[in-house]
């Protein structure tokens, strides 16, 4: 555990992203670390490839609008009951991102290959679909098991450089709670590191007791941790926090256009209501 994490400000944990880097990153309900998220587009960070796991949201939206991304894998990029993501969807038009279209049970395949240490994993339920016509990378290929004709699908490994999340709690050893959110584990054993902003460091280990060390996720598996209270904002947050509704309707109307989106780039990121 890195030991400038006590006081490490938002902007030097996004600086410790690289350009370039393959950035795993949950759906909105799992604990999106937006803090995190703005500060990556304050550095102008370039040619990310996101993996949305298994889908994402408001985090690769304001990525992909800012020019931060290179490439995204995902099941579905959404915002739910606010409508099409607009930036997104002008990114797809104009051809400037690379989609890797994918399913929600295919990318948490490839993200528990890379947790094993194996190539592939098998996937039977794609077979037949149109993603798996437009997506060479997963094979089609017999089940060394069975004597008769039994195709199945391979999924290659998918490992990230860095997951990166928001979670409720980490303590002063690195060691991070996650509760239920298994998705969160998974993404963290799949890549080659976790970079978690939190909203509370304890002082006490988070393997004191039996509940909450279930829930944990080991400071072997983190890189970074940025304490920054409210770090899912506007997003909801399964710790307890709503979705700040307000907000997400003024987005989806200033995103509808380019000088909109940079006004609320130059409001909301770069300028005076930036949010922590």
């Amino acid at each position: 555990m890195p030991a400038e994490y006590n006081d490490l400000s938002i902007d030097d944990f996004a600086n410790a992203i690289p350009d370039g880097a393959k950035l795993a990153i949950p759906a909105d309900y799992a604990g999106v670390t937006m803090v995190a998220t703005r500060a990556l587009i304050r550095r102008k960070a370039r040619n990310l490839h996101l993996v949305g796991v298994p889908t994402s949201g408001l985090q690769a939206e304001l990525l992909i609008g800012a020019g931060c991304v290179a490439t995204l894998e995902s099941s579905a990029l959404t915002l739910g009951e606010y409508g099409p993501a607009p930036r997104f969807t002008k990114a797809v038009r104009e051809g400037s991102i690379r989609l890797v279209d994918a399913t929600c049970p295919a990318i948490h395949a490839g993200l528990q290959a890379s947790q094993k240490g194996i190539p592939f994993m098998p996937l039977r339920g794609i077979l037949g679909s149109d993603v798996l016509e437009y997506h060479p990378a997963w094979k089609v290929i017999q089940n060394p098991f069975s004597e008769n004709e039994d195709p199945i699908v391979a999924i290659p490994a998918i490992q990230p450089d860095i997951a990166l999340f928001h979670a409720p709690l980490a303590d002063r050893d690195g060691n991070v709670w996650l509760g239920r959110k298994r998705e969160l584990v998974n993404m963290s054993h799949a890549s080659k590191s976790a970079f978690v902003t939190v909203d509370e460091i304890r002082e006490t280990s988070l393997f004191e007791t039996e509940e909450m060390a279930a829930g944990v996720l080991p400071a072997l598996y983190v890189g970074k941790i940025c304490h920054a209270p409210n770090g899912s904002w506007p997003l909801p947050f399964w710790n307890g926090a709503k979705v700040d509704d307000a907000h997400m309707r003024e987005y989806m109307k200033m995103a509808a256009s380019d000088a909109g989106f940079n006004e609320y780039l130059e409001r909301y990121i770069f300028g005076e209501s930036v949010m922590a």
